[in-house]
């Protein structure tokens, strides 16, 4: 990339404020970009999309809350119930195999009663 002159030159005039690409060339100024090649109305718009998901994820994990306590209230377990619902996002042949070594650790520890052996 060309190095920026403190006075630039006539020929460097169009460099100084302007965002450049990789290779030093300048970029095309966009309408409503600023002098580092932001496109202000574009940045605005996905900051203002970012800040309303931000805002109804919110309010689903409020709505989710609501759901654990009203199932709290007719006596369910929500620790056991997060573990439940934790369980269902995975896939079921990973839950399988990682119950089958935590059995083998119980087991060997004398937790649980392991396989009986002929």
């Amino acid at each position: 990339m060309p190095k920026r002159a403190s006075n630039p030159t006539e020929d460097e005039e169009d460099y100084v404020g302007t965002a450049h690409t990789s290779d030093g060339k300048a970029r095309p100024n966009r309408g409503g970009s600023d002098a580092h090649g932001v496109a202000r109305d574009q940045l605005r718009a996905f900051v203002e999309r970012i800040e309303r998901l931000e805002e109804e994820k919110k309010t689903i994990a409020d709505d989710i809350k609501d759901v654990y306590g009203e199932a709290k209230g007719m006596g369910y377990d929500t620790k056991i119930l997060r573990k439940v619902i934790a369980r269902r996002k995975r896939d079921a042949q990973e839950v399988m195999e990682e119950e089958l070594v935590l059995d083998t650790y119980l087991a060997a520890l004398g937790m649980i009663e392991g396989p009986e052996e002929d």
